[in-house]
């Protein structure tokens, strides 16, 4: 018997552990007026403090929404909670629309693009000030990119019947994430395959890229074979200095300590633009990483930090909690961004990452080959014949391999499957294995074939699309009591706001930055 054999069978024994999984989502969405264009209208006060609302704030801009679900023990109550905070959203917005695409909508001059405000508390103005600092270093429109964070924790007594190493439960813990991190890192170009639908982009928002697009109708160009432009060079991509980093989580120590490093070292780059300009702060500090958030990556390690902790930190103090998958793009053809079957893909496809062997990465060696293997997916990933990089360093084709994992994740599907009484973890799968044998499936390739067919430009079309996406929101009922939970914490958000301010009124900046930098107290190496 094989150890994934084992561990399935260990599984199947256990079978209630699995409705102890939970998942969460984090879904961005660009506040578009009625020419689909950004919108340049504050956060809507309706909708509660940026700052303070568990529920609904904003990402990068101030009209970049980010609604945020509970962690949820089902597919089904994660699906109803996203649900209804869109449909919330969607009666707030006046005769605004939520862009449900990851691509942007019409962009004005980076100038007239307004950072998220979240008021004149310290901890306010740290955020903004951040978000600054990544205007001053990648710029304001790839900020503006959008996607959907799927948040998924496994249940402690799972480590051990996976038989994962540890001399303490914290270890163990972490170990198993990071484990589930590096097969991720294997295999995470399949998602881009399946499920990336940002193939196609608005010449609005081409500047100075160096990617080979043609043109598809009125203001839209394009990749043939692409699957997600938003992580490619185009869009979300670990610039210079923080190449640097690679970051492979082969263990938590080596993680934290090049953390913390990208932290604390000063980037050429950056010191010359410096914090301030004209007396205004303009970044938090000219570090690599301003803060551990700015890294970006398609997964994370997490830990919720207490209230005077970091977030790298946290996870020193208290080992990883749970993993962030960043890479998924928006479902333009999904209300809410993120279908249940998709949902169901995802915890399948994470319990198997976190089950199946995943061996160290060698110094140089398949941890590049991974990132080059999703590199490739994201522009390139539905053209026939395409090859990647397996583990053995050999040419492998892409629908062959994808056939691989697939079947590999049957037999986890059938266990979400028995512990429900249901197929519907076994028909999210078999709507994957149809797009590996037919590229047409692929929701990019559907994109591109719906915008041709339309006539349309790109903005045109997904603006259309979106506002079908908030008349069917605005049809559907909307139970009273979430209502009122949804509306009362968009009210004590406020509040909460308002005596932040008026607790930190007389607190300095300055001193509350060099409070923050303080806390990273991790080993230097």
């Amino acid at each position: 018997m094989t150890l994934s054999q084992n561990h399935i069978k260990k599984l199947a024994s256990h079978l209630t552990l699995l409705s102890d999984i939970r998942r969460g989502v984090e879904k961005e969405g660009l506040r578009v007026d009625t020419q689909a264009s950004l919108s340049a209208t504050p956060h809507p006060h309706s909708l509660g403090s940026a700052l303070c609302n568990d529920h609904i704030t904003t990402d990068y801009a101030e009209a970049l929404l980010e609604l945020i679900t509970s962690p949820r023990s089902s597919v089904e109550g994660l699906q109803s909670d996203l649900l209804h905070v869109h449909q919330f959203v969607a009666r707030h917005i006046g005769d605004e629309v939520m862009w449900n695409q990851s691509m942007p909508a019409y962009l004005p001059p980076e100038s007239d693009i307004q950072i998220g405000w979240y008021g004149t508390s310290n901890s306010g103005l740290f955020k903004n000030v951040y978000r600054r600092g990544l205007a001053e270093r990648y710029g304001k429109r790839m900020q503006c990119i959008a996607g959907v964070h799927y948040n998924y924790s496994l249940p402690d007594k799972m480590w051990s019947l996976l038989e994962i190493e540890g001399r303490t439960l914290q270890e163990q813990r972490s170990n198993g994430y990071l484990a589930l991190i590096r097969n991720f890192t294997r295999f995470s170009w399949l998602l881009m395959y399946l499920f990336g639908a940002s193939p196609i982009v608005s010449k609005d928002f081409l500047h100075g890229h160096d990617l080979p697009l043609e043109q598809l109708g009125p203001d839209s160009y394009y990749l043939p074979w692409a699957t997600s432009l938003r992580m490619s060079n185009l869009g979300y991509q670990n610039k210079e200095a923080q190449a640097e980093l690679q970051l492979c989580y082969n263990d938590l120590d080596t993680f934290l300590l090049r953390m913390r490093r990208a932290a604390t070292t000063p980037w050429p780059a950056y010191a010359a633009i410096g914090t301030h300009r004209n007396g205004e702060w303009i970044q938090l500090n000219t570090n690599i990483l301003q803060i551990e958030n700015e890294y970006y990556s398609n997964i994370r390690p997490k830990r919720t930090p207490k209230a005077d902790e970091r977030p790298a930190t946290a996870l020193a103090n208290h080992g990883v909690e749970y993993i962030e998958v960043r890479c998924l793009d928006i479902d333009p053809f999904d209300p809410i961004g993120l279908s249940a079957a998709s949902s169901r893909f995802l915890d399948a496809f994470l319990l198997f990452c976190a089950a199946e062997p995943s061996p160290i990465f060698p110094e140089g060696g398949f941890c590049q080959d991974s990132k080059n293997n999703f590199a490739l997916v994201v522009t390139e990933g539905r053209k026939p014949g395409l090859l990647l990089k397996n583990q053995y360093k050999q040419d492998i084709e892409l629908k062959s391999w994808a056939e691989e994992i697939l079947l590999a994740m049957q037999p986890y599907v059938e266990l979400f499957d028995k512990g429900t009484g249901h197929t519907h973890y076994q028909d999210a799968l078999q709507a994957q294995f149809a797009k590996v044998q037919d590229a047409s499936l692929c929701p990019s390739a559907q994109l591109l074939q719906q915008v041709k067919e339309s006539g349309l430009s790109f903005v045109d079309f997904t603006y259309a699309q979106s506002q079908v996406h908030k008349a069917t929101l605005l049809k559907q009922e909307i139970p009273a009591d979430t209502l009122q939970a949804l509306t009362q914490a968009a009210t004590e958000s406020l509040t909460q706001q308002a005596q932040i301010e008026a607790k930190e009124a007389n607190q300095s900046f300055e001193n509350f930055v060099l409070a923050f930098e303080k806390k990273l107290d991790l080993p230097r190496g």
